[in-house]
């Protein structure tokens, strides 16, 4: 009769190769995070002692010094945004949107793009500030 030997397995985990691939990939969302804002560069009004930021699920509208429109970083017309903003709520009907006007930017500049979701049928509809 033959005898079967035994082997001996080392069943220990190995954790140097999931320590370094657990470091690239902090390292590299540490490096896109700062990369994924999106919208552009605003002096945002100051008003009260918390700020209204929106949420990361809201359409982010913007409106410059100059009066120009903005969705996300796009520069669209006043009608444009308003239908696309109409086009995503079809898939989403509890959209919500945040204007963000620059401090120097025309009032009506910014309330005509709210009035003009409002008419269109958006219920929730907010503007960004900064803390004072």
């Amino acid at each position: 009769m033959a005898r079967q030997r035994r082997k001996n397995y080392d069943a220990s985990i190995q954790l140097t190769p999931m320590i370094d691939v657990m470091t690239v990939l902090l390292a590299v969302f540490m490096v896109t995070t700062p990369m994924m804002t999106t919208g552009i560069d605003l002096n945002l009004p100051r008003a009260g002692a918390s700020a209204m930021t929106g949420s990361d699920h809201a359409i982010q509208i913007s409106v410059d010094k100059n009066g120009k429109y903005y969705l996300s970083e796009m520069e669209l017309s006043r009608d444009e945004i308003v239908k696309r903003a109409v086009a995503m709520r079809g898939e989403n009907p509890a959209l919500t949107i945040m204007i963000s006007g620059d401090a120097s930017a025309d009032y009506g500049a910014v309330m005509s793009m709210m009035g003009k979701l409002k008419d269109s049928g958006f219920q929730k509809v907010g503007l960004r500030t900064q803390p004072e």
